[in-house]
């Protein structure tokens, strides 16, 4: 049903260019902010995630309404957009900054991502277990403003181009049905 209150959703899948990327066009996700969380630092920055020592993750926050879109479908979008399999890494980004991670805001999100992940894990979907770390949500730092809307305002830059365009097709191309019109 559409118009319910809103939901927040917070996944890490690696560089918050991609993940920000794949989810902005989905029908019912209302709000995407790329940040930091998950770590220790009370005031993080870009700089400071890079070097590896804040213990946050870069992650994507959504403001999504439910009765749009289901929490297990922007699941199964970030399931499709990173290797969960590997832990602290995405590509050729390295680090525990890229780590894999579901930062819940519910017992409902909680038991939906544990059913996935045991899911993805019985069907045997990737040749590994899935590492992704099932963490409750805390404090989420917006990211500086140059990191908002990346992918959508420097298309042709090569990390976007060999990375990101790649992942935004593939989403388009996956979840026709629920991207926005």
């Amino acid at each position: 049903m559409k118009g319910t209150t809103m939901a927040l959703a917070t996944f890490a899948g690696g560089c918050f260019w991609c993940t920000e990327a794949a989810f902005m066009p989905l029908q019912g996700v209302q709000r995407v902010r790329p940040g930091y969380m998950g770590g220790h630092d009370p005031a993080p920055t870009y700089e400071k995630i890079c070097r590896g020592d804040s213990g946050h993750a870069e992650v994507v926050q959504l403001e999504y309404d439910p009765g749009e879109i289901p929490f297990e479908v922007l699941l199964t979008v970030f399931f499709t957009v990173h290797d969960p399999t590997t832990r602290n890494r995405q590509g050729h980004d390295v680090g525990t900054q890229y780590r894999s991670a579901i930062f819940y805001h519910s017992p409902e999100q909680q038991a939906a991502a544990a059913a996935m992940i045991a899911s993805l894990d019985a069907e045997g979907i990737w040749p590994a277990p899935v590492v992704t770390e099932l963490v409750p949500a805390v404090e989420f730092h917006v990211a500086e403003d140059y990191h908002h809307d990346y992918f959508r305002r420097n298309p042709e830059q090569g990390y976007c181009r060999a990375v990101v365009g790649p992942k935004a097709a593939k989403v388009r191309q996956t979840f026709a049905e629920w991207l926005k019109v």
